[in-house]
């Protein structure tokens, strides 16, 4: 008789530390650049030239990404704290039983960064974006949207990886 292998799960507090350590330090990236960005006027180009690739230009985004939902804020925040809640559903629910410590990274990551641009649509009715990339047609960006953005991509991406394995050890 085959005996599925459980994968070895880090304990719950250091994936919590993990957790409670990179959302602050990404919220707090991301305050500091957009406090830094928004002292500069909007539409202003305030470092031209980034290896080429980007350059920091200040936009106050009243919508989502590409102009969707443009002058939702206030919903678009709300949504943003109900997502947040979420994760710290996930955290203290599937985290803790199951998941890995990378999985705790990629929600702090999202987490922080839900949070950042919530707090701006609430506190200012528009995102403060200003990471505009040159190489590409592509909306302004800031760094709460790169924790989003990376932290959904290396959260699905380890699920991928995870069923796969699953699946071939059930095979074996």
């Amino acid at each position: 008789m085959k005996h599925a292998r459980t994968p070895i799960r880090a304990p719950f507090a250091p994936k919590l530390v993990v957790f409670v350590l990179l959302s602050a330090v990404w919220l707090l990236l991301d305050r500091i650049t957009k406090v830094w960005a928004n002292t500069h006027e909007v539409g202003e180009v305030f470092v031209d030239d980034i290896a080429g690739l980007f350059e920091f230009r200040l936009v106050h985004n009243t919508g989502a990404a590409w102009g969707m939902l443009a002058d939702s804020t206030f919903a678009l925040g709300i949504f943003s704290i109900i997502v947040c809640v979420v994760l710290l559903v996930i955290l203290f629910t599937y985290i803790r039983t199951s998941a890995s410590l990378a999985s705790a990274v990629f929600l702090a990551l999202i987490f922080a960064g839900g949070l950042g641009n919530a707090i701006d649509r609430l506190s200012f009715s528009y995102v403060i974006d200003f990471i505009n990339a040159k190489f590409i047609s592509f909306p302004v960006f800031n760094v709460a949207d790169i924790g989003v953005t990376c932290g959904i991509a290396l959260l699905l991406i380890s699920m991928f990886i995870h069923e796969r394995r699953a699946k071939a050890h059930e095979g074996a």
